[in-house]
């Protein structure tokens, strides 16, 4: 079962946005592209825009962009007011995966919502086969670069 469009969302990537506003624009425009029960597993250091593009992907839900917030501290941020629910995940502070199913993740993912996991490196082996994984880094001061990604394989480079 997969919730992704490939070739559409691969039309995407890799791509260099150059303000937060084209990063969350990128978000918006990749909710067109996926499908409800999506899980989307956000790679990144800090300051690379994965709040952004999730507030870019709120947007796509009709849900406004400055309602959502990192969940750094509670983990999980949920809003059912879109056109579908959004899940956000922040793993930064979780020590181990098995705090991640306490909070009932595999009914997030396996919701009818869309799911977003911030530094999801941490919690890899719950992700479902079917995640779409992106990789955000810093390239300039305010560019960053988006890429489809593997989450044990280094991004691709630019040709």
């Amino acid at each position: 079962m997969s919730n992704v469009q490939p070739s559409e969302t691969g039309a995407l990537f890799p791509v260099t946005t150059e303000s937060v506003e084209e990063t969350r624009a990128l978000g918006t425009r990749l909710v067109e592209t996926i499908d409800a029960g999506s899980v989307l597993a956000l790679y990144g250091d800090l300051g690379t825009g994965k709040t952004h593009l999730v507030k870019g992907i709120a947007e796509g839900l009709g849900l406004p962009p400055s309602a959502v917030r990192s969940p750094t501290f509670t983990i999980l941020h949920t809003y059912e007011e879109g056109l579908r629910p959004l899940y956000h995940f922040d793993a930064y502070r979780v020590q181990t995966p098995d705090e991640f199913v306490e909070l009932g993740f595999k009914e997030y993912v396996h919701g009818s919502g869309i799911t977003c996991i911030e530094w999801a490196d941490r919690v890899d082996s719950l992700l479902p086969q079917h995640t779409l994984h992106l990789t955000l880094e810093h390239v300039a001061q305010h560019k960053r670069r988006i890429a489809l990604s593997h989450p044990h394989a280094p991004a691709p480079s630019d040709p």
